[in-house]
């Protein structure tokens, strides 16, 4: 008890401490002459020796500011801006008590002598409702930075080492440039692409779904939206980057960008040409298109970012953009891909019964060929002041072939032989999808009142030809051997089609009903025929009706729906119920035989949302949701499934719906003035009704598969980050922590025998960064994932598995022209079998040189410098471990020359005087 005593003092002594370290600073901001209260002026504190922003706070509609901050004990300039008046500056020796500093008066500008000059200074931060603005040309950056770069600079921003964008804690998962998506929503391509001289503010707000946006609600989403505004000096004119580069072991790469501005006109064209594995489109300023390090995804900084196989990629697309009148703004889109991946893999999969187990050694080599095209418009129309409809058609076809030989041999835990297999097969494929939606959105004149109707649907046709020759031995039991050579052609169609209807009527100023109704009709179609090669005629004429199956699906629902949003200055509730009547009817024609199987349902669900703003940047979320879903109905039907000679499934009708209950709880908090930030979060999933699939094992090590309900399972995940930034003279330092941990409870049957697996993966994680000047960068990192996963009635109680990674990057901009860099990562597997290799060392070096006022740029790079690259992976799951190695890419050298184009009607030769070389 006297521990307890003493920790809850400890607290409270903490608390005390940090309370008194605190300081209130409120004021009012008036018009000089009519003494009338400003709204939405911005009231910052900036530091005199540097202008680094300290603390900021908008005016509310009596002009009043409230800024809660800590003591500063350095000289501090007192700054107010407001559209249309100059700029208020007083000096403050120190910030160290709370003080009220009344009525502070703005002049506008037309009141001042037409003599005198009027340069108002263009606040760093603005607040504008919901949105966050910064003004670009107050932070400083190379000339020849990115967006990126810029975007690194801005108080509460973070881009880790893959790319990922956080904003005071919260991701971002939405890059606009002048409101429209720039080729992805993503915004990869624009982050990485644009240079920050062309850019005037970099505006940041929740994320909001287009039904949302047009209908002027809260958001409800966890993301955060980043609009990228260009100067309007420079939004006429163009500017490029073109790329070219071959090396050893004819590696090549070749990149276009080009862009055209003319107001509010925007064209960009792309194209990408490699076989190193770069799929998308990069132009990253160090190494190119060269994958790995900081240009890897996922955060594995030091493994393969090839993944599986080769590919040798192609890539073209044009976005274009405009408004064509100040109600009607379009938006397009095309896009062509290729790419053909080789791959050689083997792996290693141990599956558990509750009486012993099973080896299985696999063998396989792969080539996939795909190609898209791809077409995106957007056409938004204002009718009226209170009308708004939005178009948004997408147009995608794709064309794909593989080939593949495969071999397959399992074993018992004896080392007797229970089956082995060889296949070759070979499939061309072609798919037409066509998607729409149309927001159409009507307010009234009372406020917050309004209309939403949201028309979705999505159209896909599939056709495959396929031939698969294979051979399967079973080495026990006497049973025959399996051999097929055979044509498999295949046809499937879907069509969905949704209508959400919704009417928000306000209660209150503060209290705000939703009603509506979902209609959903959902239908498909799979006709599969199977031919045996027939050796007399020498062709694919034998109709194979084991294989041979037509089945149809249609699934119509009607959903009605109520909710309440009650938002107040601190929190916003939302509540929303629902419930679905479903009609479900599945039909099968099968070895001559009808199936039909019709259900009808009644399914709830409820959401609920709690968003409580302490202040501007720390917050607190609390979500529950309750939902239902229908098994498939390859699940539902008691249909064979004998395509897999080592595995038959068939259906189970009598599943049930599966029922999910989630509910978490996250909280952010950032600390404008000290650069440190934090965020936990917790969530839990619980099932129940969950459909798992389940086998029977014959002693030939066949299965035999079907599907059944589990109550009971559940998942459980935990996380933080913490993240501080210090800046003194031309030295940045930025440094973190993260720690994710998830807890999973399976149940399932194996041989008929029920199965428990406990699962925990553990994963801290430390990075930081350090910048000096325009000279040099560096970013450490290391990782940590452990996961361990436990069983009951099988005849293995746990697994573990260790994998640490760590990661070097270091870019040197000294001396002038010269840009080196260096990715170098290691990664350790502690428990992958001595089949395969546990450890291994990724190192990319770059040294480029700029030409003609660093327009062009010589570059050699090496990728993999120490060729010991791979592709090793283990798998844990609740009912087998699987380890697995694939063919990446080994060392490479590249030589590579990269130009930048760039011209503006209006923009002075050099811009602004940016920091850097």
């Amino acid at each position: 008890m006297t521990k307890i005593y003493s920790f809850l003092l400890f607290l409270a002594f903490v608390y005390s401490a940090n309370a008194q370290n605190n300081i209130v600073i409120k004021g009012t901001v008036v018009d000089i002459n009519s003494q009338l209260p400003l709204e939405l002026a911005t009231v910052y504190f900036t530091a005199v020796k540097d202008s680094t922003i300290i603390e900021y706070a908008t005016t509310d509609k009596n002009g009043n500011f409230i800024i809660n901050t800590k003591k500063y004990d350095k000289p501090v300039f007192l700054k107010v801006n407001y559209t249309g008046y100059q700029t208020y500056f007083e000096e403050q020796k120190a910030l160290t008590e709370s003080k009220d500093f009344g009525k502070l008066y703005l002049l506008e500008n037309a009141n001042v002598l037409n003599e005198v000059v009027i340069k108002s200074e263009a606040p760093p931060i603005t607040i504008k409702k919901d949105t966050l603005e910064f003004n670009a040309g107050s932070y400083k950056v190379r000339p020849d930075a990115n967006v990126e770069t810029l975007l690194k600079q801005l108080p509460g921003f973070d881009v880790d080492n893959t790319g990922k964008i956080t904003v005071n804690g919260r991701e971002v998962n939405q890059v606009l440039v002048n409101g429209k998506a720039f080729f992805d929503k993503d915004g990869a391509i624009a982050i990485k692409n644009l240079p920050a001289d062309i850019i005037k503010k970099v505006q940041v707000s929740d994320f909001k779904t287009k039904k949302e946006e047009l209908a002027k609600q809260e958001s409800t989403s966890d993301y955060s939206s980043i609009n990228i505004t260009i100067d309007e000096k420079k939004n006429k004119g163009y500017f490029g980057k073109v790329l070219g580069g071959y090396g050893s072991d004819e590696r090549y790469e070749s990149s276009l960008m080009m862009n055209f501005f003319k107001n509010k006109q925007k064209i960009s064209v792309l194209a990408s040409a490699n076989n190193i594995n770069s799929t998308g489109f990069a132009m990253d300023e160090v190494f190119d298109n060269m994958g790995g390090g900081r240009n890897a995804k996922g955060g594995s900084q030091g493994a393969s970012s090839g993944g599986k196989g080769i590919t040798q990629s192609t890539l073209a697309g044009i976005n274009y953009s405009d408004d064509w009148t100040k109600d009607l703004e379009f938006m397009s889109s095309y896009n062509f891909t290729n790419a053909v991946t080789k791959n050689e893999s083997k792996s290693n999969q141990l599956s558990f019964l509750p009486t012993g187990n099973i080896l299985t050694e696999a063998d396989s080599k792969t080539r996939n060929e795909n190609t898209g095209n791809k077409v995106n418009f957007e056409l938004e129309y204002k009718i009226n002041p209170t009308m708004q409809i939005v178009f948004a058609p997408k147009l995608n076809l794709s064309e794909s072939n593989s080939n593949s030989t495969s071999s397959t041999s399992s074993e018992n835990e004896n080392g007797d032989a229970l089956n082995e297999s060889t296949g070759t097969s070979h499939t061309e494929s072609s798919n037409t999808n066509f998607a729409n939606s149309i927001n159409f959105n009507k307010t009234f004149k009372k406020q917050s009142r309004n209309l939403s109707v949201v028309f979705n649907n999505n159209n896909t046709k599939s056709d495959s030809n396929g031939i698969n020759i294979s051979e399967t031995i079973f080495y026990q039991d006497n049973k025959p051997n399996d051999e097929r050579n055979q044509n498999a052609k295949n046809t499937s169609k879907s069509d969905a089609y949704s209508l959400d209807l919704e009417y928000t009527e306000p209660v209150t100023d503060s209290l705000r009903l939703r009603f509506g109704t979902d209609f959903d009709w959902q239908s498909s179609m799979n006709d599969q025929k199977t031919f045996n090669f027939d050796d007399a005629s020498q062709e694919y004429s034998d109709l194979n009706l084991s294989l041979t199956n037509y089945t149809t699906s249609k699934q119509n629902s009607i959903t009605p729906k109520v909710g309440i949003t009650w938002q107040k200055s601190k929190f916003t509730l939302n509540v929303n119920s629902r419930t679905s009547i479903v009609e479900f009817d599945n039909h099968s024609f099968y070895l001559n035989q009808a199936t039909d199987l019709n259900k009808r349902y009644m399914l709830p669900y409820g959401t609920a949302q709690l968003r409580y703003k302490f202040n501007r940047s720390k917050n607190l979320t609390f979500k529950y949701d309750y939902s239902n879903a229908l098994p498939s109905a390859t699940q539902l039907m008691p249909v064979a499934d004998l395509n897999n000679p080592l595995n038959s499934v068939i259906g189970n009708p009598n599943l049930n719906p599966i029922e999910k209950s989630t509910a978490g709880i996250d909280f952010k908090n950032f600390d404008f003035r000290t650069r440190s930030g934090y965020s936990l979060f917790l969530k839990g999933d619980y099932y129940n009704n969950d459909v798992v699939s389940t086998s029977i094992y014959d002693d030939s090590g066949k299965r035999n598969t079907t599907y059944v309900n589990i109550s009971g399972t559940y998942s459980a995940s935990i996380g933080g980050n913490w993240n501080q930034q210090v800046k003194k003279d031309a030295h940045t330092l930025r440094y973190g922590l993260r720690l994710s941990g998830n807890y999973n409870f399976d149940k399932g049957f194996t041989n008929a025998v029920l199965y428990y697996a406990k699962s925990v993966v553990v994963t801290p994680s430390v990075y930081a960064s350090y910048d000096y000047g325009e000279v040099l960068s560096i970013a450490p990192s290391y990782s940590l994932s452990y996961n361990e996963t436990r069983y009951e009635n099988y005849s293995r109680d746990a697994t573990s598995n260790v994998i640490h990674r760590i990661n070097m990057q270091t870019t040197s901009y000294w001396p002038a022209n010269l840009i080196f860099g260096n990715d170098f990562g290691y990664t350790y597997n502690s428990n992958i079998s001595d089949d395969f290799k546990k450890d291994f060392f990724l190192w990319n070096t770059s040294l480029s040189y700029g030409f003609l006022d660093k327009k062009l740029y010589a570059k050699v790079k090496v990728y993999d410098v120490l060729n010991q690259n791979q592709s090793a992976t283990r798998t844990i799951s609740p009912t087998s471990i699987r380890d697995e190695e694939n063919t990446v890419l080994k060392r490479y050298v590249m030589f590579s020359l990269a130009y930048k184009i760039g011209n503006f009607a209006e923009s002075k030769k050099g811009g602004r005087r940016q920091r850097g070389s």
